[in-house]
């Protein structure tokens, strides 16, 4: 991104303002209350400065000339042509999340900014979902992107992953939250998909160039996966997840909370069952989600490449399929369901999972593919 100097000058006073210690999202919109601009705040004496209620140690960084964050978020937004950052002046700022209370005074962007002002819909769950819990995430992303909506998740791991990778793999957009700086590759195993992400849409974080990841960053982006977005999906989520942090902030935020039910033996169904007695839409199909939004036009997007494709089952496998249920089981069950030897079920179960019907999971437990 190039800028004359006039606009770096402006960008080098929110930036500025942006790294000073003690000054967060609350505080600085405050000062943006009863200042005109940044660069009016830091025109400011130290006594003055003091005396609107900025903290010591902030007063003394402001004052000291400390800069190098800045011209380092600086290089790097002038360093590609996909890397922007955008303030709360610019027009171009996502207009859903400049509603929120306290929205990011700045944000960093890697890829297509426009993408941040169309129609979009969060998903998020599990780091470590069911294979099923995965599926879900991948189909419905990938059937919201056909009807117009981008994707928003956090490039987590599991479900955010999923997700990420449904959209992308239905042709279309998606926007992943961080909680680093967009120059850290985080978590490492998703590089390459983090890459796919911003040349199909963008990746974004309020945290400066540089920043690693800490705990205290990810509740803090999850307000923004909720704000950018009209509605969150919980697909699964243990009671203690961080996904029921972006669903609490979501309502906070007047946003539409759906989330997947689960069996009742899932631990990772507890968490949208807990949603879905607060209040949450149950979903069973995209339609649960589409009547609760604003109608989009469809996207010309690639056909479904993202459902699994099995194999039509015999009689004897169909039989099975029935007996198994829709819950994990072992096979020491299915012995007594169904009557037939170990070796039999094992041969059978092989076959099947082959043929992409039933999913072996750890402990020996199968479960029919979704």
């Amino acid at each position: 991104m190039n800028m004359d100097t006039n606009t770096a000058d402006q960008l080098r006073a929110w930036l500025t303002l942006h790294h000073a210690p003690g000054i967060g999202a609350a505080t600085f919109n405050k000062l943006l209350e009863h200042f005109a601009s940044p660069a009016e705040v830091l025109a400011l004496d130290a006594t003055t400065m003091h005396a609107i209620g900025l903290r010591a140690d902030t007063v003394r960084w402001l004052q000291s000339g400390e800069r190098c964050g800045v011209e380092r978020d600086l290089a790097w937004c002038q360093s590609a042509a996909e890397h922007h950052i955008l303030t709360l002046a610019d027009s171009t700022y996502p207009t859903q999340l400049r509603q929120i209370s306290h929205p990011p005074p700045v944000l960093y962007v890697a890829g297509n900014p426009t993408t941040l002002n169309r129609a979009q819909l969060a998903i998020v769950g599990s780091r470590n979902p069911s294979s099923g819990g995965a599926t879900n995430a991948k189909q419905f992303a990938a059937a919201l992107a056909r009807q117009g909506y981008v994707i928003t998740s956090g490039l987590a791991l599991g479900v955010d992953g999923a997700a990420h990778e449904g959209a992308l793999a239905a042709g279309g957009e998606t926007v992943a939250i961080m909680g680093t700086g967009l120059d850290q590759a985080y978590p490492a195993r998703h590089r390459t998909l983090a890459a796919r992400v911003r040349e199909q849409g963008a990746l974004v974080s309020e945290f400066a160039i540089g920043s690693g990841p800490r705990a205290e960053h990810f509740p803090r982006r999850n307000r923004i996966i909720s704000g950018l977005s009209l509605g969150v999906l919980v697909v699964e989520a243990a009671p203690q997840s961080g996904s029921l942090i972006t669903a609490r902030t979501a309502l906070e935020q007047g946003r539409e909370v759906f989330a997947i039910p689960g069996s009742i033996h899932n631990p990772l169904a507890r968490g949208c069952h807990l949603l879905i007695r607060q209040g949450a839409k149950l979903v069973e199909s995209i339609d649960d989600i589409l009547e609760e939004l604003p109608p989009r036009q469809p996207s010309l997007v690639l056909p479904d490449t993202t459902s699994p494709q099995a194999a039509t089952p015999c009689e004897a496998h169909q039989r099975l399929l029935t007996q198994m249920g829709y819950d994990p089981v072992s096979i020491d069950a299915l012995v007594d369901i169904c009557r037939l030897t170990a070796d039999e079920l094992s041969s059978m179960l092989l076959l099947m999972e082959l043929d992409g019907l039933v999913t072996s999971m750890p402990g020996g437990r199968y479960v029919r593919s979704y």
